[in-house]
């Protein structure tokens, strides 16, 4: 007398689930790898206790020998203005987003110049700093 199952269990498994779960890990990473976009120049940013990511649309930086760059094309401390009147204006309508990459050593007022120009393009400024350690 045979006692044996006539329903034997498979043992075989299915990868389909575990790479669709791969592949939306991988696009999830892909995507918000994207919304920081490191300054290609060298600024010693200053620290702050909260540091918030910006989706950056036109990145004025200031490095401490006074040189002036938008998007990393270095501009005139006196054509700041013009520059980024058309950097705004190639970008979409209402996302005027300035992002302030300053060097700690720059003195006040040429950070505040910066400032001011873009906030007199209607233009949103927010400060690059880096995290401090705590």
């Amino acid at each position: 007398m045979a006692l044996g199952s006539k329903h034997k269990a498979d043992a075989s498994f299915s990868m389909s689930s575990m790479t669709d779960i791969i592949f939306l890990l991988l696009i999830f990473f892909m995507l918000t790898s994207s919304f920081i976009t490191p300054s290609g120049l060298n600024v010693n940013l200053p620290s702050s206790k909260k540091s918030e990511i910006v989706m950056q649309k036109v990145s004025v930086t200031i490095t401490k020998d006074l040189q002036y760059m938008v998007n990393n094309q270095e501009v005139n401390r006196n054509a700041l203005e013009s520059v980024l009147k058309r950097e705004l204006q190639n970008g979409e309508k209402g996302e005027g987003v300035v992002v302030l990459h300053v060097d700690k050593s720059v003195p006040t007022e040429h950070f505040v110049e910066a400032a001011g120009i873009a906030t007199s393009l209607n233009a949103k400024v927010s400060i690059a700093t880096k995290p401090a350690d705590q």
